[in-house]
């Protein structure tokens, strides 16, 4: 049997028809297309995704916030479904680039379909196209390399057969999956072919439970009850894995804490007597201690980012050792590990049985324990006050108004700014989608696209996105898109009229926030150094279509929210934040270098610290 569709057409009736399973649920694996049209597409998927109304389209404003609104959507679904998108040829292609880069660091699955150049080469050079002296092969569309786990170009009908299956392959791997990129020339995505039916009958896409070596995985638990102080550290893929529950009864069982990166706060719950929070560069006090004095690593789930290992400085113990459990055999091998390459949920309840009765001596079980509820106690002293009392209001006092008004499974959405470190540190998470980071690469601009995600992926759960006015300004233009969708979550706008994290991290090198604040030039001097500038970004998001609610202090921010959540649209909270009152940092380092010869004091007393820091620094072998 074969029926004759266009390449467009037949890509769309494929995706339509792929199904992933785990552990008995099945699903489809595409909640739809986000897409914007233009000469690359608009005759070929544009004219396919028109004549199928069950595959849902979204219209999108900005070809980089609909890969962000795919990887926040996947990233709510545990990896389990996502969206396609499509764009143009030039740069409706190359816009996507960055989120092709997000997806693949954060290992997200999300399919990229841009638009080509012609595949005949007859019109050559058509309208946005990037020529070469040197070949005839190469577009801009092959950027896309780099940042995609599988990149492709179908130029030819009959290479879709094969092409599909092997991106499907890639976008349901636990371990490789990521940003997958098909390259369409816009010509063959309107040419005609008979394709085999079979290619287009429902495929259910099992996704593995893979078991570590077993002869390893002994090895591990002899580690395990051979140590005095384990740490475990809990990442996104613990998350992923759906492994939260088994961590718990491992958690509570061995008495060994849990420490918690970005991606994988939310794993445990932070009132569990073992939970130490969150653990790295941004830390709490007491993680950073009990890290430094680990004995044992067990990681989870992690790629071991600079924040989480302070750039290979936290591991202070002389005698340390790693276990990783990891889907990725790339990341299970990392700081010289014992890897245990296998599904965090299988690898923990194989550990955990081999472990038998073992328990943390009962004075480590009882610090840690202590810990726990010492660092609440404080993180309710900071969300009360802050650093200070004056106006405007802390970013903290924001957090804590903001974390003690959501329910228990709302969403919290954050990525760029000097929120990650203070959330990092404060957050109470109460269920496993409740924190909601993107810091695999750490994207301003993510933050109002992965709002309307999160809400698609969730529609009957309350999201909250926290968004400074340096990410704001960067990308805002999906509040049009959730305007038109009738799609309702809330948008903390905090405005500092700077970049406030960057200017942190320029503070601690010595450039005492250069180029941070958002300042007139003055004539006299020539420099940013004159008046803050008259933005009305409140103004701006009520001409966007949003509902703009202000708030000043933490009473009217807490009526503001309760009065959000009535809406029926998106809906921004507007308030202004000092600049400088931040969360402190603690005792863990995170590598920034700092120029060695330099006119400013500032500067050389910052290179005379960054050595010494630089000291702590060990390599794993």
């Amino acid at each position: 049997m074969k029926k004759r569709l266009t390449v467009a057409q037949a890509t769309i009736a494929f995706l339509k028809n792929q199904y992933v399973e785990r552990d008995g649920v099945e699903q489809p694996f595409f909640a739809g297309c986000f897409g914007i049209f233009g000469h690359g597409n608009v005759a070929g998927l544009g004219q396919a995704l028109q004549e199928n109304p069950g595959f849902r389209y979204y219209q999108c404003r900005n070809e980089q916030s609909m890969v962000h609104t795919a990887v926040a959507y996947a990233k709510v679904k545990n990896r389990l479904s996502t969206f396609a998108c499509t764009t143009s040829i030039g740069p409706g292609a190359t816009n996507m680039i960055t989120g092709a880069a997000l997806a693949t660091i954060n290992r997200i699955p999300v399919l990229l379909l841009p638009g080509d150049i012609f595949a005949t080469r007859e019109p050559a050079p058509v309208l946005q196209q990037l020529e070469s002296a040197a070949t005839q092969d190469i577009s801009v569309n092959d950027c896309f390399k780099p940042v995609s786990k599988y990149w492709d170009r179908i130029n030819r009908p009959e290479q879709l057969i094969y092409a599909l299956p092997e991106v499907m392959r890639v976008l349901t791997s636990p371990a490789e999956t990521g940003a997958v990129t098909l390259s369409m020339p816009q010509d063959v995505q309107t040419h005609a072919y008979d394709f085999p039916a079979e290619l287009f009958v429902k495929r259910v896409w099992h996704i593995p439970r893979s078991r570590p070596d077993t002869n390893l995985l002994k090895k591990a638990a002899e580690w395990i009850k051979a140590s005095k102080q384990p740490v475990i550290i809990a990442g996104g893929g613990t998350i992923y894995s759906g492994a939260t529950e088994v961590l718990h009864s491992f958690a509570s069982q061995t008495g060994i804490p849990v420490g918690e990166t970005f991606a994988g706060k939310g794993a445990v719950m932070y009132n569990e007597p073992y939970s130490i929070g969150g653990l790295g560069a941004t830390g709490t006090k007491y993680a950073i201690d009990v890290a430094n004095e680990a004995d044992l690593i067990i990681g989870i789930g992690t790629r071991y980012s600079d924040f989480t290992t302070a750039s290979k400085s936290l591991f202070k113990n002389p005698k340390v050792k790693f276990i990783n459990i990891n889907v990725n055999e790339f990341d299970a091998y990392k700081h010289n590990a014992l890897p245990l390459t296998g599904d965090a949920k299988t690898t923990l309840d194989e550990l955990l049985f081999l472990l038998n009765e073992y328990k943390v001596a009962d004075s480590y079980r009882k610090r840690i324990a202590e810990i726990n509820k010492r660092w609440d106690d404080e993180v309710t002293e900071i969300y009360a006050t802050g650093n200070g009392s004056k106006p405007p209001i802390d970013q903290a006092v924001v957090i804590g108004t903001l974390n003690t008004f959501m329910n228990k499974e709302d969403i919290m959405i954050n990525a760029s700014g000097s929120a990650p470190g203070d959330l990092h540190k404060l957050w109470r998470a109460t269920n496993p989608k409740n924190f909601h980071l993107e810091y695999g690469y750490s994207t301003m601009g993510y933050e109002i696209a992965a709002g309307l995600g999160a809400k698609i992926a969730a529609p009957e759960r309350q999201v909250y996105v926290i968004c400074g006015d340096g990410g704001y300004l960067m990308n805002n233009s999906e509040i049009v898109t959730a305007v038109q969708e009738g799609i309702h979550f809330t948008i903390l706008l905090l405005n500092n009229n700077g970049f406030a994290s960057i200017g942190g991290l320029s503070e601690s090198i010595g450039s005492e926030r250069f180029g941070t604040k958002y300042l007139y030039r003055e004539e006299n001097t020539g420099q940013l150094s004159g008046d803050i500038l008259p933005v009305d970004l409140a103004k701006n998001a009520e001409s966007l279509g949003a509902v703009v609610i202000k708030a000043t202090d933490a009473k009217s921010l807490q009526e503001a929210l309760l009065q959000a959540s009535k809406q029926k649209k998106v809906t921004i909270v507007y308030i202004e934040t000092h600049l400088h009152r931040t969360v402190k940092g603690y005792h863990a380092w995170w590598e920034v270098p700092v120029a060695e010869v330099s006119t400013s004091a500032t500067v050389q007393k910052a290179y005379e610290t960054y050595k010494e820091n630089k000291k702590q620094q060990r390599i794993f072998l």
